[in-house]
């Protein structure tokens, strides 16, 4: 059954879906809405919610609790993911798992509360100090949205790392019709790491503080080798109308979704054009972008940001075609006519 439900409230009901046992969390637009939905539904399935003194605080008891092997989840919007890439470095060194979602809002600084794509970097190149990545899935429907955070829990479990979503307050904000999957016990890996009372068997000890070098290259060489998998492995992306595309759109979450309509226009006006939509920011989708150029003659990047993905694109290019870049900035919003004239100006 389909429920009509904000985006920022779909994200707290997806993850009680997904068995998330405790939710950590502190106030900022444009994402409050998940604190004041979790506030109300954790404690009617019987599962943990604390609003956090700060967003130090909120990341770290995350860090806690997923130390003990629960499911467990943080959101935040951009200068409150800033303030948890301590916490997140930690996590991603310590081996355990937990979900991060990021609703973006317009920066730097304290910017605005209007919908942004300006976090690209600090989510999908680390963020915090050191060799690490976290798996970065951006949404561009709440539907989808839904989908991402159920599957970021299992991704989480899977590589005993945390696992963000990168969404941006317009997915936050809006209504749409969702369905949810059934709230049932997750199966989930034995966690035979997780800190649970050492009674009858010998202590865990979970940390990222390795004094010896030697040690701590050992330890990073593991987490790069989870990355390296990772890498292989979790690679998503979406297409549309790319079957003898000209022109290539490469756009993503509330961006993507626009470019779609705007490329829906354009091939009923007998252009050539299609759309590429990465949904995995990392692992980015290289190889097939790579592919999907292969015939193209021109490359456009639309972002809600000064062009930070427009870095990786030309990366997945490698020179095929030329890439050029639309973008806005401040919270403002492309709108499909806007694309279109950019389309056409490449014609």
């Amino acid at each position: 059954m389909k429920t009509l439900m904000k985006g920022n409230e779909a994200i707290g009901e997806a993850a009680i879906c997904a068995g998330c046992q405790a939710y950590f969390g502190y106030p900022i637009t444009p994402q409050t809405e998940v604190l004041e939905y979790m506030s109300r539904r954790m404690p009617e399935v019987g599962r943990v919610f604390v609003q956090a003194e700060s967003e130090l605080g909120a990341i770290n008891m995350v860090y806690g609790a997923a130390c003990t092997g629960a499911r467990v989840m943080t959101t935040t919007s951009s200068p409150g993911y800033s303030l948890m890439q301590e916490g997140i470095s930690y996590i991603a060194m310590s081996f355990v798992p937990c979900v991060l979602v990021n609703v973006m809002r317009g920066g730097p600084g304290l910017g605005n509360i209007q919908p942004s794509q300006g976090d690209y970097f600090q989510m999908t190149k680390g963020g915090g100090h050191g060799d690490y990545n976290t798996i970065v899935l951006a949404p561009s429907t709440v539907q989808e949205t839904v989908d991402l955070v159920v599957e970021a829990f299992d991704l989480a479990d899977k590589y005993c790392q945390p696992v963000a979503i990168i969404a941006d307050g317009m997915i936050g904000q809006i209504m749409e019709p969702v369905e949810f999957p059934e709230i049932k016990e997750p199966v989930r890996p034995k966690r035979p790491w997780a800190l649970t009372g050492a009674k009858g068997r010998p202590k865990n000890i979970i940390t990222s503080l390795f004094l010896s070098p030697e040690t701590m290259e050992q330890k990073v060489l593991r987490l790069l080798d989870i990355v390296a998998q990772i890498r292989v492995t979790e690679v998503r992306y979406a297409e549309y109308m790319l079957e003898g595309a000209e022109i290539v759109v490469v756009a993503y979450g509330t961006a993507g979704r626009i470019a779609q309509t705007a490329v829906k226009q354009a091939r009923a006006e007998g252009i050539p054009v299609g759309l590429f939509r990465p949904i995995s920011m990392f692992p980015f989708p290289y190889d097939r972008l790579a592919a999907q150029v292969g015939l193209a003659r021109d490359v456009l990047v639309v972002e809600m940001s000064a062009g930070q993905m427009k870095e990786d694109v030309q990366l997945a290019v490698c020179g095929r075609a030329p890439v050029s870049f639309y973008g806005k900035l401040g919270g403002l919003v492309p709108l499909p006519e806007d694309i279109l004239a950019e389309i056409k100006r490449l014609v």
